[in-house]
């Protein structure tokens, strides 16, 4: 059985190594006024063809939260691949994304329950762009009315 060897994608993956500092502003937290926070990140390589970040941050009307990333590439599928997982929510978001032509923004889109209406399901996307090698921005959005509307804005900042 031939592994899998490790291509350019998963080199891309290598530049979010690292610990990291972020701050995060969101259109509104739980009582509708917009919420800024911050928080830290720890991104390593399970072996060569996954990155795992865990970060703790803060959460919307206060406390702290917990999430998990997991990244890779499957050259079958010509995708990337991945997951996120929060401690304050029982969903599990599965990404499958592409990088853009420059290779600076990877677009990781989703699917999980509608924050307007928790009985319904909506499409999301994470963007995480390198800025520069010790700067990254995440932005997530929420596709509703035919359109791409902007959620949350993260800056990552190497600690």
């Amino acid at each position: 059985m031939d592994l899998p060897r490790p291509g350019s994608e998963h080199e891309w993956l290598k530049q979010l190594v690292g610990e990291w500092t972020f701050e995060a502003a969101c259109d509104h937290g739980p009582d509708g006024t917009p919420f800024k926070g911050e928080g830290r990140e720890t991104v390593r390589m399970l072996g060569d063809l996954w990155m795992v970040g865990e970060s703790t941050g803060d959460l919307p009307g206060g406390g702290t939260m917990t999430a998990v990333i997991t990244l890779g590439y499957d050259p079958a599928r010509g995708r990337f691949v991945g997951s996120w997982v929060g401690s304050p929510m029982a969903n599990m978001f599965v990404y499958e994304g592409t990088l853009d032509a420059d290779r600076r923004a990877l677009t990781l889109d989703t699917t999980g329950p509608d924050f307007a209406d928790p009985a319904k399901t909506a499409r999301y996307r994470d963007i995480i762009e390198i800025v520069s090698g010790s700067e990254r921005l995440l932005r997530s959005e929420r596709h509703a009315d035919g359109r791409w509307h902007e959620m949350m804005r993260a800056r990552y900042r190497r600690a």
